[in-house]
């Protein structure tokens, strides 16, 4: 993927709300993250057999959550989905096992799909939004306990 197109994507989403964006052509896939406090934001790049030389290497899958004490909060406003499709079944169930990183729902913003994932392992004790609700910044999605 050609450097300027990275740089295109950077400047897309700083003039955005988008939280994330990855973009994947063939093999080759780009991850751009926007973080809140105001540093740089991490970028990657995967070429199909090279190490990445545009960036540092973030780590993957990278969590997409900001959970606050024992449960998921929503990274960014939004609607809530508790499954993948609707046909799908949901991803939990109150009572479910979960482990760090298994995704429990989906906030799409912006038409972007974001797999919201498990910061801490535990068993599901409330689903706190019902499907398809809009959701806000830091708002608590599931207890986790």
């Amino acid at each position: 993927m050609d450097i300027r197109k990275v740089k295109k994507l950077i400047e897309l989403l700083e003039e955005s709300d988008i939280a994330e964006i990855e973009i994947k052509e063939g093999e080759e896939s780009v991850r751009i993250s926007r973080i809140s406090n105001s540093t740089p934001a991490p970028i990657a790049y995967h070429p199909p057999a090279a190490p990445a030389a545009v960036a540092a290497p973030v780590k993957e899958p990278e969590p997409t959550i900001a959970a606050i004490g024992n449960g998921v909060h929503s990274p960014m406003v939004g609607t809530f989905y508790r499954s993948p499709s609707p046909s799908s079944p949901p991803f939990v169930e109150v009572g479910t096992h979960v482990k760090v990183g298994d995704v429990v729902c989906l906030v799409e913003a912006m038409k972007m799909m974001n797999q919201i994932e498990a910061d801490h392992a535990g068993v599901v004790e409330a689903i706190l939004v019902q499907d398809g609700e809009p959701v806000e910044y830091d708002q608590p999605l599931i207890r986790i306990v």
